[in-house]
This record gives C-alpha cells, sequence and structure tokens, in this order.
C-alpha cells in the first residue's frame, strides 16, 4: 500500500483532472507535490505554467534534469529551459556547459536536443561560446544533426551577424545536399544571410545557377512519396528557393537573367488544381515582381493572379487583390486587362474581398475609362455598406477632379456622389464640390437647380443640403429664372417662397447640423440681394429667419444672427454692398503652385504701387532663400546635405506679417519692421554633392524699405554649427542710419548674433555685415525656418 499511495501521477491523469475541477479553487487543489519523480514533476510543472501559473521556482530542477544521463530526462530538462528560462535569466550560463557537452554526444537525439535548446534560448555570450561547435557539426556526416545545426546558425548569426563570415562556406556546401531536409535549412539559413548583408548578398548571387538546377530538379523529377504534397514535389522547399531568388535577382539584372526560364518553367507546370500549387504560383508572382524580369514574364505573372481572382476560395481571391495593388504600378497595362473581374469583386458577399477590390479599381482609373469606372464605383457606392461610403465618396471625388472629360460630366459626377454617399460623404467633398461651382460659371445656375431639387427630396443628407444653401446664398439669383444647360435639359424657374421654405427647414430643422445652420443663415442674408424683387413681405421674412438664432446657445450661430439683423436695423444703404457674390475661388491646385508668391519678405506688400513682375521676382528670390537655408541648417550625419526645390510651397507670412507693419510713430522716421526672410519653410529635401560647400543666396531686395539689399552666405563649420554672413546694401540714394537686424529659430535650435559691423548705411553702395550662429544641440536632423526683422532709419 505505501508503494501504490507514493506513486507519482502520471501527466495525463494530472491534465484529466484539472480538466475536470469546476472552480479555480479546486483547480489550485489540484496542483501536489510527489517527490518520487521528479522528470514527471517538472511535466506537470510546465504543464501548469502553459495554464499561466507562475513556475519559475522549478528552472533549477529542470538544469538537475538536463545534467542527467537518461534521454528521457534530458528531454523534458531541455523543455523546461526552453519555455523557464530566457537570455536574461541568472541560471542562463548553468546550462551552457551542458549545452556543449551534449552538442559533442554519440546519440543523435541528445545533440540535437541540444541545439534545439541553443536555438531557442541563445544569448550573445552563449552564441560566441558556442559558435564552434555549431560550425562542426554542420559539417557531420549526420543528415539529422547538419538540419538541426544550420537552423540552430540561423539564430546565431540574428543574435550576432559579425560571425557570420564563418558559416558561409558551411551554407555554401549545403547546397550540394540531397537530402531536402538539409536543403530546406541551408536555403533559409543563406537567405538570412543574404538580408543581414550586403556583401554576403553580392556572394551567393554567383550560386543563382546552383539554385535554378535545384529547382528544375524539384519540378521535372518523377514521383517521390516521401517529398509529394498533392501532386507537388516538396513545396516547401519550392517556395524558400523562390523566396530566395527574390533576395538575389532584386535590382540585379544579370541574376535575374538565370532566373527567368526557370521562373516561366514553374509557373506553367505547376498543379493548379490544389491549394499547395497556387501557394507556389503565389511565390512565383511575388518573385517575378521583385526582380528585374522581362515584359513577358510580368504579364505572366499577372495573368497568374487573374485566374486567382476566378477562384472560387476567397481567401485566393483576396491574396490576388492585395497582390494586384501591389504591383499594380510595375505593369499598368497588364492588370487593366483584367479590370472587368476586378469590378466583379466588388459585388462580393466578404467585406475585404470589397474593400481590396474597392482600392484596386481607384488605382486602375486613368483618363480612357473614367466615365465606365466612375458609374462602376457610384453602383458600387449606392449599394455598398456604410464602412466604405467615406473612402468610396473621397476617393472618386479625387479621382474625377483628375479626370474629368469635361466640366458638365464633373459637376453631375460630385452631386451623384453626395447624393449616393448620404451624410457619410467627407468635408473635402463638399469643398472640391464648392471649388467647382465656383469656378464654372456656365454651370453655377445649373448647378443650384440641381442641388435644390436634391435637397427637396431627401433633406436628411446634410453634406447636400449644406451645399445647396451655401450655393443658393452665392449664386440663388439663377433659381428665379428658367434653365437650360448645354441644351439639353430645361429647368423652370422657382418662386423665392420655395427658395425660403428650403432655408428655413435648414435653420429650424433638429435634423440639421450646426454647419448646415452657419451656412443657411448666411444665405438667407445674401439672398435678400439676390430676389428679382424686393418685396416688403419677402424681406420681413428674410429678416425674421436671420434673427431667429440671435438668442441661440451656439456662439457661432448667434454671433451671425445678431451681426444680420444689425445690418438690418443699421446698415441698410450698404447691404447690398457687403452681401456681393464671393469672387472666383482660387483652385487648390493653383493655389499650391502660387503659394511661394505670398511668403516671406518677397510677398509683404510694399505698396499699392507695386507691380505684379516685381512681386513674382521678389517671391522666387524668397523661395531661393527658404531652398538655400535649408541646406545651411540641416543638421544631417549623412554625407551630403539637402536642398530643396525651391519651387515648393511655402508658408504664407503675410497675414502674420502685416501687424507690423504699422511699427512706426510720429516722433521717429525709422521705417517698418519688414520680414526679411519669412516664414521660410521647407519641404522634402533633395541631395546635394557635398554638404560643406553650401550655395551662397542670390541676393533679395528687402519689400517695404526702397534700396536695401540682403544677401546671406553659410558654412557648416562642425557638425552641429552652422554660420551665417548676412549682409545689408544700401543701392538707394540717401542715408540709412540705426540697422537693426534680428532673426529668430525654432526652439529645437540654438541662434547667436554676433554685433553688426556697424549702424549706418551710406548711399549707393554702403553696406553692413552681421554674423550667425545656429547651433543643434541634440545632433538630430533639423528642418527649419528662419525669421529675420530689419529696421533701418532715414528711409524717404
Amino acid at each position: 500500500k505505501g508503494i501504490i499511495a507514493n506513486t507519482p501521477k502520471r501527466l495525463r491523469d494530472l491534465i484529466r483532472e484539472i480538466r475536470a475541477a469546476k472552480t479555480a479553487a479546486e483547480e489550485r487543489a489540484v496542483k501536489r507535490h510527489h517527490p518520487p519523480s521528479r522528470c514527471r514533476n517538472v511535466a506537470k510543472l510546465l504543464y501548469i505554467h502553459m495554464l499561466g501559473y507562475p513556475a519559475h521556482f522549478g528552472q533549477m530542477e529542470c538544469l538537475k534534469l538536463v545534467a542527467s544521463p537518461k534521454f528521457s530526462d534530458k528531454r523534458i530538462g531541455y523543455l523546461g529551459a526552453m519555455l523557464l528560462l530566457d537570455e536574461r535569466a541568472e541560471v542562463h550560463l548553468l546550462v551552457t556547459n551542458s549545452v556543449k557537452n551534449d552538442m559533442n554526444h554519440s546519440t543523435q537525439y541528445i545533440a540535437s536536443l541540444a541545439l534545439s535548446t541553443l536555438g531557442s534560448i541563445c544569448s550573445p555570450e552563449m552564441s560566441r561560446d558556442l559558435a564552434g561547435e555549431v560550425q562542426a557539426l554542420i559539417k557531420s556526416n549526420n543528415a539529422y544533426l547538419r538540419k538541426k545545426a544550420a537552423l540552430c546558425a540561423l539564430r546565431i548569426i540574428q543574435k550576432i551577424p559579425d560571425i557570420m563570415e564563418m558559416y558561409i562556406p558551411c551554407a555554401r556546401s549545403l547546397l550540394n545536399e540531397k537530402n531536402h531536409g538539409v536543403l530546406l535549412t541551408a536555403v533559409c539559413l543563406i537567405s538570412q544571410m543574404c538580408q543581414l548583408s550586403p556583401e554576403t548578398l553580392n556572394h551567393f548571387r554567383r550560386l543563382v545557377p546552383n539554385l535554378v538546377r535545384i529547382l528544375k530538379n524539384l519540378i521535372m523529377s518523377g514521383f517521390s512519396q516521401d517529398h509529394d504534397v498533392n501532386g507537388v514535389s516538396d513545396p516547401f522547399l519550392q517556395v524558400k528557393i523562390l523566396q530566395l531568388l527574390r533576395i538575389l535577382g532584386h535590382q540585379d539584372s544579370a541574376a535575374s537573367e538565370q532566373m527567368n526560364d526557370i521562373l516561366a518553367q514553374v509557373a506553367t507546370n505547376t498543379e493548379t488544381s490544389k491549394n499547395v500549387g497556387h501557394s507556389i504560383l503565389y511565390e512565383i508572382v511575388l518573385t517575378i515582381m521583385g526582380i528585374e524580369s522581362e515584359s513577358g514574364l510580368r504579364v505572366l505573372a499577372v495573368n497568374i493572379l487573374g485566374r486567382f481572382l476566378l477562384n472560387t476560395d476567397k481567401n485566393i481571391r483576396y491574396v490576388a487583390l492585395s497582390t494586384l495593388q501591389r504591383v499594380v504600378q510595375a505593369d499598368y497595362n497588364a492588370v487593366q486587362r483584367h479590370r472587368t473581374t476586378i469590378v466583379d469583386c466588388l459585388r462580393d458577399t466578404d467585406a475585404s474581398i470589397k474593400r481590396r477590390a474597392m482600392e484596386l479599381c481607384f488605382s486602375l482609373i486613368n483618363g480612357q475609362n473614367i466615365r465606365g469606372m466612375a458609374k462602376e464605383m457610384l453602383s458600387f457606392l449606392t449599394d455598398c455598406g456604410s464602412e466604405f461610403k467615406a473612402d468610396c465618396c473621397s476617393n472618386l471625388a479625387i479621382a474625377a477632379e483628375r479626370y474629368a472629360p469635361n466640366k458638365r460630366w464633373h459637376v453631375d459626377t460630385l452631386l451623384k456622389l453626395l447624393a449616393a454617399a448620404g451624410n457619410h460623404a467627407r468635408d473635402d467633398v463638399v469643398v472640391a464640390a464648392v471649388q467647382l461651382i465656383s469656378e464654372q460659371s456656365a454651370y453655377q445656375a445649373y448647378a443650384v437647380h440641381q442641388l435644390f431639387y436634391y435637397a427637396s427630396q431627401d433633406f436628411s443628407q446634410q453634406p447636400m443640403v449644406l451645399l445647396a444653401c451655401w450655393c443658393i446664398g452665392e449664386y440663388g439669383g439663377g433659381l428665379f429664372s428658367d434653365c437650360c444647360a448645354d441644351g439639353l435639359e430645361t429647368y423652370s424657374a422657382k418662386s423665392p417662397e420655395e427658395v425660403l421654405g428650403l432655408l428655413e427647414q435648414a435653420l429650424l430643422s433638429s435634423q440639421s447640423r450646426q454647419s448646415t445652420k452657419h451656412v443657411a443663415v448666411t444665405a438667407v442674408m445674401k439672398l435678400s440681394t439676390r430676389l428679382p424683387h424686393q418685396e416688403q413681405q419677402l424681406l420681413d421674412s428674410i429678416r425674421h429667419l436671420a434673427a431667429y438664432h440671435c438668442t441661440s446657445s451656439q456662439l457661432e450661430l448667434q454671433q451671425r444672427s445678431v451681426e444680420f439683423s444689425a445690418i438690418f436695423r443699421h446698415h441698410e444703404n450698404i447691404r447690398a454692398a457687403l452681401l456681393e457674390p464671393m469672387p472666383v475661388m482660387e483652385s487648390r491646385a493653383e493655389s499650391g503652385r502660387n503659394l511661394p508668391a505670398g511668403s516671406g519678405a518677397a510677398a509683404v506688400a510694399s505698396g499699392d504701387s507695386a507691380e505684379v513682375g516685381d512681386e513674382e521676382a521678389a517671391a522666387a528670390a524668397a523661395a531661393a532663400v527658404a531652398a538655400t537655408f535649408e541646406s545651411l541648417i540641416n543638421f544631417d550625419d549623412s554625407s551630403t546635405g539637402g536642398v530643396p526645390n525651391a519651387t515648393t510651397g511655402l508658408p504664407n507670412a503675410a497675414t502674420n506679417s502685416s501687424s507690423m507693419l504699422s511699427t512706426n510713430n510720429s516722433n521717429s522716421v525709422a521705417g517698418p519692421l519688414i520680414d526679411v526672410f519669412g516664414d521660410l519653410g521647407v519641404s522634402e529635401p533633395a541631395p546635394v554633392s557635398d554638404a560643406s560647400a553650401l550655395p551662397a543666396l542670390p541676393p533679395i531686395a528687402s519689400a517695404g524699405i526702397a534700396g536695401l539689399q540682403l544677401s546671406l552666405v553659410g558654412s557648416r563649420q562642425q557638425s552641429n554649427n552652422v554660420d551665417l554672413i548676412i549682409r545689408a546694401v544700401n543701392l538707394g540714394d540717401t542715408n540709412m542710419t540705426n540697422f537693426l537686424l534680428q532673426a529668430a529659430v525654432p526652439k529645437s535650435l540654438q541662434l547667436s548674433m554676433m554685433p553688426a559691423s556697424g549702424d549706418c548705411l551710406p548711399p549707393a553702395g554702403g553696406s553692413v555685415t552681421q554674423k550667425a550662429v545656429v547651433t543643434n544641440p541634440n545632433g538630430v536632423s533639423a528642418l527649419c525656418g528662419l525669421k529675420g526683422l530689419v529696421r533701418v532709419e532715414g528711409v524717404g
């Protein structure tokens, strides 16, 4: 009986009892101590560790089992070491000697246990100590140990890439193996080496013929029971070889040329009826698109993805759509041939496939297919779920703006977009519609009639109602007369009462958003000057609607109502002038191109008599200041500095500088404070050849101070310091005194201004220089702007 009582409980019994426990207390009660068998108890401890209970106290017991001569003990001990130890554990060093001894054991299974443990828990120190033993095992005559040692070497070079060279000859020799397991691990090892070292990548590119030969033998060999998977010979090895070929052929035309034939053979000979064949074809596509392949191969790859789109398996269709999205820029015309199949995927029941198909459809839109694709996307937008509407609406608005065949089509498409998207339409679509309608005077009456119709049909669509209110306020006069759009459609005139009724609904309805009410109250006010007849009854209705929200709790709405009511009461004589239609809005694309003209010192108005050509020249000079100054203060540790494109947009400083232009007092003859450099923002830098040889700035005229010319020269003396020499020249015929220059940089930099060489600039070429030092104390790349103010006296 004593023997039976002390017999340790088996692991399967422990698992059965834990699973049968009804409560956490019963589960904890199952854990008991059974000293007679350490091996079984550690196995139970590992199971308890997998359940989430603390088991770190069993680390020493695992090391005792590792030191045991029995294989059953070592197996559990090494398993416990892999689960309970990591490279930060204090007992980590204790297991190193046991691993080293077992790696040289005569039994291959014990040596493989040591290799598996080393690969799982190796630290940099442990890897250096045992790297030689791993190299010796790679050269072993035992294929089983060579396979395990190659995987262990892969883990070691991940920890310590600098000892990679000792494994290069071993990895190269493994490619001559006949054993598929050893070949698979060798390819994995070489792939890791190539990813970690460009020099190793160039070395292994010479072995491309060997890899091609191995891959060709795989697809041309007959049936092998050991390696066949659903009619495909060792697909795992094929996939790994294809991945390695993709790494070796990337941006290398010579290596890619050697792969073209075998890639075509694999693509045409692979069985496609099984999922395992699809995995190989997928890797073939990625490899063809990842190397410098021939155009015919790229078409073949896209056609493979096109066949994937016809597969009934949703996972395969999703993979095809995702891959086509990645390769569409590589072979745009080949992907276009499958546009019909891609559009059909928009009707799939799976939401993830719908989203990928939608994104790919927008990538395929161009000037030739915009009409058909827009029709398909509008149909999709009408029927799709709410999670797709916002993205679809915004992307289609961008596509319509870019590829619209004519303005009438563009206007119709944007209105249909807003109608189909409803309240899911983002503000950018409304802004695009406002921009378009304001630019096209020929279609303003047509647009306001269409918007009045849409808003009257469905008032719940707030983006459409907001746009309708804005257009009624600006172009509402077109509603009171018949409209014929391009001689094709005729819209009858609307009465003022109908128009006011729509605006009243927008102002008073609980469905209206605050932004809609803001626009509506303004539209009501502007409509008072657009009426065909200034009837007192209509004006009274407008006055009542404008004053309706004078006591609103919303500050913006209340302010508008109060101010508009004040115009009716006290400024009736200037109401028409105040409420004139807005000028044509500047195009968003044009505003981006013209933005530099309003930036920096060159954009500061120097008087009403300034010529347009002078402003453009000053703007170009300001852009040059921004570009060159960027090269001076780009504290990049690389060998090249950065000079941005001088034509990129710069922030507009005119608004911030306007308050500085009125600084003169009546007792001083000082000129105005001028923002000489402006807020010189920068965009993405373009490389220059030498970071220390920085270009000088062209002279720039200081707007607002006649005859004053400024120039800036800089050099990088140290890695984190830039010296700037600012020179002011008086080209006028009057004396300038009390010269003062002030400058500022962002908080991340430090600026030191040295005293100027003088404070007087004599006429006809008198000059003053001043030195400044910009320091980057943190040593990080700093892209910033410099703002400067100059003040002189004696300017006429």
